[in-house]
């Protein structure tokens, strides 16, 4: 109870009272952790856990949600729970099915969801959805599509999530008219009222593609007018195809709604680079400046070669915060070096196949 309340320390203190907790009051704890997204915690826990008691599939369920959520944590433990729960004949489990093939997906091992997908003998409608989910974050739309048409011939019924995925997918791959077909089925079809997050996914595939009128006009269809994550879809499109107008517009509205994002701020400043506004360039960085707003840094993450650790290695741009950052520099200068030496040759030999073409056609 105090978990869904958000009141985990509570939680915590209420379990350590108890002298000898069972399998039950280790799941609440794992659990609450995940849903509270204190995904190390969640995973500490669990192998705490796995010492006193034999874990169920609510156990597994709760943890693999934990490992999928977490970007900083090794696939290694995904994998060694995946290892655990086939010793113990939970992987036929609907739950632990699903929660496998969603961790695979959302951390990028297509091939092994996939796997789980087949061997997994009861098909429910979570399952469908990370399977489609997983080829969605992959930008594979053939794959998403055939797996839409197999999955409504075997009577399983699509979610909000389900249709997100798929939308998703039509909107990388530049598929108009389908995304709007699903978007259609959707609403009529399956009575599903559209989210913030589809009409998100609606104004990027149209913003792509170009139509930013159309794009701009379903963005004021939103119930209670578009969020965040729309104007920034829309942001993005403007860019894209070069039109200041309407992201001046956007850019002000999201400025006022979210002030301290620097994401508006330097996607507009990268469209007055490319139109050689360079005035504009130095009044966005002067209100940048004058608000205190900062670039956000991008992180990059790396499994390291120790099977006991628990974290991934997150870097960024010029960072040198590890303490072998000097080898991995000379490291990745050799290779580096290494791989223009590679395309030089690769030149060189084209460029003497070509004159023996010659010489011997002569």
């Amino acid at each position: 109870m105090y978990a869904k309340f958000k009141s985990i320390q509570e939680s915590k203190k209420i379990f350590e009272e108890i002298k000898c907790p069972q399998t039950i009051s280790w799941n609440a704890l794992v659990s609450g952790y995940a849903q509270n997204d204190l995904c190390k915690e969640a995973l500490l826990t669990f192998l705490s856990a796995i010492k006193e008691i034999k874990p169920n599939q609510y156990t597994f369920g709760s943890v693999l949600n934990a490992i999928a959520a977490a970007e900083d944590i090794s696939l290694k433990h995904g994998q060694r729970c995946h290892s655990h729960l086939l010793k113990l004949g939970l992987s036929s489990d609907p739950i632990v099915a699903g929660a496998l093939l969603d961790m695979y997906g959302k951390r990028g091992n297509i091939s092994e969801s996939h796997r789980v997908f087949n061997e997994t003998p009861e098909r429910t409608q979570f399952a469908w959805t990370a399977i489609i989910s997983a080829y969605a974050r992959h930008g594979d739309y053939g794959s998403v599509m055939n797996l839409y048409k197999e999955m409504e011939r075997e009577g399983s019924i699509p979610d909000s999530i389900t249709f997100l995925s798929v939308l998703a997918a039509c909107c990388r791959k530049g598929m108009v008219d389908v995304g709007h077909r699903v978007f259609d089925s959707m609403i009529k079809k399956h009575s599903i009222e559209p989210s913030p997050e589809h009409y998100s996914i609606m104004v990027d595939m149209l913003g792509r593609a170009g139509q930013l009128d159309e794009a701009e006009e379903l963005m004021h269809q939103i119930p209670g007018g578009p969020g965040l994550s729309v104007l920034q879809s829309l942001l993005g499109s403007c860019r894209l195809h070069g039109d200041m107008e309407m992201a001046e517009k956007v850019v002000d509205r999201l400025i006022e709604m979210d002030p301290a994002s620097s994401g508006p701020y330097v996607l507009m400043a990268n469209l007055y680079a490319e139109k050689g506004k360079w005035e504009k360039v130095a009044e966005v960085r002067k209100g940048m400046r004058g608000r205190g707003v900062k670039k956000e840094v991008g992180f990059s993450w790396v499994d390291v070669a120790n099977v006991n650790s628990l974290h991934l290695h997150g870097f960024s741009s010029g960072d040198k915060s590890h303490p072998e950052s000097e080898n991995i520099c000379r490291m990745a200068e050799f290779l580096g070096l290494q791989m223009r030496f590679s395309k030089e040759s690769g030149e060189k030999e084209g460029e003497r196949y070509q004159e023996f073409e010659l010489i011997g056609y002569g």
